[in-house]
């Protein structure tokens, strides 16, 4: 994916973000950058606030305190009709892949344009067979009903739904979670093509970190509702960086210590 010039606005930016839930403070003062045009991956344990982050982001959460700006717009605090507006620039790959069960997988894909735009049936339903195609599924698969699909075809019409409106900003959470080794590379080679196609701006938030390594042009590590360490994918296994070492090798002794309960 193409990288953006130092001086160009960041399309993502985000100062002293905090978010609690009672007291249990998950973010603490975050800050981070996404530029135009690349593949930021948030790597992280579980229960470390990605999801949260991606989803104060997108405006399904509040934060408590600080700044998101999209194309240098403060998006917090946004009323109904600018934020509707602004999610219409992105696109979402939800972990678990979220498809209707009720609806056949042309209308899941379909849905934000029929829904979200106000798009005739036929004219989405033209666009869905193209972005079908582009994730590698056949007209006839638009047909199916999402029980009938492996996980692996799941995927892929999540992939063909978050594209279907050629958005500017695309968000993966857990794209490779519960598939295979070799589904989960198709899924990560799918994500690269499609994001490039679109030069669109990539934000994934994810525990593997072979997924991580291959869609990422740039990697930040999430701890305690910070962000502890951020650069270039291809320099992570020399960050210098002992959160991210232990993190990056599977390591139980280190400076992560993960909370075991006795039965």
């Amino acid at each position: 994916m193409s990288g953006s010039s130092d001086k160009a606005a960041p399309k993502i930016s985000v100062r002293r973000l905090g978010k609690s839930f009672g007291r249990n403070r998950v973010l603490e003062g975050l800050d981070i950058d996404c530029p135009v045009g690349e593949s930021l991956v948030v790597i992280g344990g579980s229960g470390v606030g990605k999801s949260v982050l991606v989803k104060c982001i997108l405006g399904l959460m509040r934060p408590d305190e600080g700044s998101i700006r999209i194309d240098g717009v403060e998006t917090v605090g946004l009323r109904r009709k600018a934020r509707e507006e602004l999610l219409q620039k992105c696109g979402v790959l939800f972990q678990g892949s979220a498809l209707f069960d009720s609806l056949p997988v042309w209308e899941n894909v379909a849905f934000g344009l029929i829904q979200g735009r106000g798009m005739g049936r036929e004219a989405a339903k033209e666009i869905v067979l193209a972005k079908l195609g582009a994730v590698g599924l056949g007209p006839e698969v638009g047909e199916l009903r999402p029980a009938e699909l492996s996980g692996g075809m799941r995927k892929r019409v999540a992939l063909a739904r978050a594209i279907a409106a050629d958005p500017e900003i695309i968000f993966f959470d857990e794209p490779t979670t519960g598939l295979d080794p070799i589904m989960a590379d198709v899924i990560n080679d799918l994500i690269l093509k499609c994001v490039r196609e679109l030069g669109a701006t990539a934000v994934s938030i994810t525990h593997d970190m072979v997924s991580a390594r291959k869609i990422g042009d740039r990697i930040a590590m999430l701890h305690k509702g910070r962000i502890v360490w951020h650069g270039p994918a291809a320099e992570i296994d020399r960050s210098g960086n002992q959160f991210v070492d232990q993190f990056i090798n599977g390591r139980a002794e280190g400076p992560i210590h993960m909370e075991i309960r006795a039965l």
